[in-house]
């Protein structure tokens, strides 16, 4: 699972940021998954190494426009370029009747399946790899976090150790991996949890923006091993916050610390704190972290790999 991050300004465009969208590659089924679509979002897409060919999923916000404004033309060149199979999109009531009313001024007609989902609270999405579900959070219009789980599967299996035990191949092998109980044919009982390694957690992360700090957020959160939390603000600028519904950097670190998140990685920016002025971009960082230290401040391109909990055990034991 690798996040990619097409656009973290707030609001507005900069020279350095776009707006809002952020790419979840998942390499073992050639997918990639896209949440929020501001304006320009397919010029970022082609300028990293990500594919248009491979987006599937769409997870939409709210209805604001640096979340949505790149959505009509994005889709528009998947259908030009016919090589994506199907888009499913999920957001909140209204989108899809924004997307008819785009389709039909621009007279835009999709070469592919095209299906929007209204979501509710709840599980939106499940196949046998993922779960996806939705919160509400709290914005000045309705806005959802998401949340993708990635189930657990049973460790590795010890092909050689099976052979040692002189198990014959075949279908029993498949029922041993699931961790099965499985009595050969001379009466053995072989216990499959025996011969796979640990079981690999599957990866949590977390989705939300823009909101103010609510107990939502927190709830979506919970155990995430990234949580990506928009940081619109400065913390002497909460009061803004308030007013507009949105977070400062001490709200995103105080969501991850409450949530038990084990990474967050901020985004959302306001063009503000550009460099030069009294309070810049780096100075936000430092805010979160010395409620959060496992804080990152994203920038547009930045990709970051989301590790398995087996593997940060390793790197912690210096293995």
């Amino acid at each position: 699972m690798q996040i990619t991050f097409l656009g973290t300004s707030s609001g507005v465009p900069t020279r350095s940021r776009n707006v809002s969208s952020v790419a979840l590659r998942l390499p073992q089924r050639a997918e990639m998954w896209l949440f929020d679509c501001g304006e320009g979002t397919q010029h970022q897409i082609i300028r990293s190494e990500l594919k248009i060919s491979q987006l599937s999923r769409i997870f939409i916000t709210h209805m604001h426009g640096d979340h949505i404004f790149g959505l009509m033309g994005l889709l528009a060149t998947c259908g030009l370029a016919g090589n994506v199979d199907r888009i499913d999109i999920y957001g909140p009531p209204g989108l899809n009747e924004y997307l008819q009313a785009a389709s039909r001024y621009s007279h835009t007609h999709f070469s592919y399946p095209l299906k929007v989902h209204v979501v509710r609270p709840g599980i939106i999405y499940e196949d046998d790899e993922f779960t996806v579900s939705c919160g509400l959070l709290q914005h000045r219009i309705p806005a959802f976090g998401y949340r993708v789980v990635e189930k657990d599967r049973s460790g590795r299996f010890d092909i050689e150790k099976a052979k040692e035990l002189q198990i014959p191949a075949g279908r029993i092998y498949g029922q041993l991996k699931r961790g099965e109980t499985v009595t050969l044919s001379d009466g053995r009982v072989i216990d499959g949890n025996q011969l796979c390694g640990p079981t690999e957690i599957g990866r949590k992360i977390a989705y939300c923006t823009d909101t103010v700090f609510c107990d939502g957020a927190v709830e979506l959160a919970h155990d995430a091993d990234v949580l990506i939390h928009e940081a619109t603000f400065a913390h002497q600028d909460a009061d803004m916050a308030f007013q507009r519904l949105h977070s400062t950097t001490t709200m995103a670190a105080q969501t991850a610390l409450g949530a038990g998140a084990h990474r967050l990685i901020m985004t959302h920016f306001s063009p503000r704190y550009a460099p030069g002025n009294s309070v810049e971009l780096k100075d936000l960082l430092l805010e979160a972290r010395a409620i959060f230290p496992k804080t990152d401040m994203a920038y547009d391109f930045f990709t970051y790999q989301v590790p398995r909990r087996r593997e940060v055990e390793l790197i912690k034991a210096g293995v």
